[in-house]
């Protein structure tokens, strides 16, 4: 599977050229185009209760979209819902990928998605504690809400997150969640829970929050419709 990012850094569309016979998997509602050729097939990847435990817990669909192709050279575009870019992150056996809930787009056949824990200390972070355990070989699409950030750790080196600013990170990341200093502190200044990241490894974040933009919409709609 070839993938080409396009319309980058705002309105990103990743445009995933399939070769005959080839299949790749896609978040529901992701598709904004596709050319002849292209089967759709909607599945509860990995069965009921993986598709359950991905949708409950991880916040994903509770379906998988998979594309076939029937024809040598045949592509679809996917897009994310909110603006932003998009990434294509390779992932091996010797190198997972977690995602944090909403930004995984797609991958390639050969990439299993699970959702697990991210760990006791990753509780309240801003994926609920549970990720897209990203693993096998292949590339994997990843979308952010705004601008994306890739920042590469060496073993011991450190930064922090607001876990609403978290996309994504390498399974070789370690990380911790506190408030900022103190709960009354983050009351009074608005910022919320932060992730300690700790290298070695990968770890993408975005220039937007999502769950701010949420709130903020709250307070200019109706509650209640007519």
């Amino acid at each position: 599977m070839q993938i080409q990012v396009r319309h980058q850094p705002s309105f990103a569309v990743a445009r995933l050229t399939l070769a005959a016979g080839e299949t790749c998997k896609a978040e529901a509602g992701a598709m904004a185009a596709m050319s002849q050729g292209i089967a759709i097939e909607a599945k509860m990847e990995g069965g009921f209760l993986k598709a359950l435990k991905r949708s409950a817990l991880g916040g994903e669909s509770f379906f998988v979209t998979t594309y076939n192709c029937s024809v040598d050279g045949g592509w679809v575009d996917v897009a994310a819902h909110l603006p932003g870019d998009i990434a294509v992150v390779e992932v091996s056996d010797q190198q997972g990928v977690a995602v944090t809930k909403g930004s995984w787009l797609a991958n390639a056949s050969t990439v299993q998605m699970d959702t697990a824990w991210g760990g006791a200390k990753n509780f309240f972070g801003g994926e609920g504690g549970f990720v897209a355990n990203m693993t096998g070989n292949g590339p994997v699409v990843i979308a952010s809400y705004g601008a994306l950030d890739l920042h590469q750790l060496q073993a011991g080196e450190a930064f922090t997150v607001d876990s609403g600013h978290l996309v994504a990170y390498d399974n070789t990341i370690s990380l911790q969640t506190r408030t900022v200093a103190g709960l009354m502190t983050s009351m009074k200044s608005g910022e919320g829970l932060v992730v300690d990241m700790t290298g070695p490894g990968r770890v993408w974040t975005q220039s937007r929050n999502p769950g701010a933009l949420i709130e903020w919409l709250t307070t200019v709609l109706p509650f209640t419709r007519a």
